[in-house]
């Protein structure tokens, strides 16, 4: 095997530059960042009407924006990813009441091997009218790409009636993708 040292490649059509044939392995030094960030996926739902007053429920995100290596379960509603590393994991969708009550409170939370990892404590004035909240979660969480999974889990509590979840693609989604080891 030789090595070449250059500073600098560009391609002879000035559009394109192609490493390797089709099959071959390319070998980038430790520390090499490629650039793009997979695996990644984003995920989104329907509407979830009629749920459970003030309960954690598992939201069904059960369609798919894309999923670069299907790990994305659209059945469980759970992402597995079997590439290890740091993941940016984000969530967001509309929690109602189902008609014009208050709504005291409304969460969304990232699960992480079926427990709580990070949500948002979000707690409505009782006392103004208020039937709908956006949520919006967050988090860089670490997957060991064997066993972990993440799950999205939301609540609302509301004065009276059933609460209602809006997964669909232009107010809901579920997604992450991988930043690094």
């Amino acid at each position: 095997m030789a090595t070449l040292f250059v500073d600098k490649i560009d391609p002879q059509s000035g559009t394109s530059l192609e490493i390797g044939s089709s099959g071959d392995t390319i070998t980038t030094a430790t520390g090499a960042k490629p650039s793009f960030n997979y695996p990644a996926f984003e995920a989104y739902g329907s509407l979830m009407a009629n749920q459970a007053d003030n309960t954690w429920i598992k939201l069904a995100f059960s369609a798919e924006k894309f999923d670069t290596n299907s790990m994305y379960d659209t059945s469980a509603y759970r992402f597995t990813p079997t590439v290890a590393g740091k993941y940016y994991v984000y969530s967001f969708c509309s929690l109602y009441s189902d008609t014009n009550y208050k709504l005291y409170v409304s969460n969304l939370a990232i699960y992480k091997n079926g427990s709580s990892y990070k949500y948002t404590p979000n707690n409505n004035n009782p006392s103004a009218f208020h039937n709908e909240n956006f949520e919006t979660v967050l988090a860089t969480i670490d997957m060991n790409g064997s066993s972990d999974y993440l799950e999205i889990y939301g609540r609302a509590n509301v004065d009276s009636g059933y609460v209602g979840i809006d997964l669909r693609e232009t107010i809901g989604g579920f997604g992450a993708y991988r930043i690094g080891t």
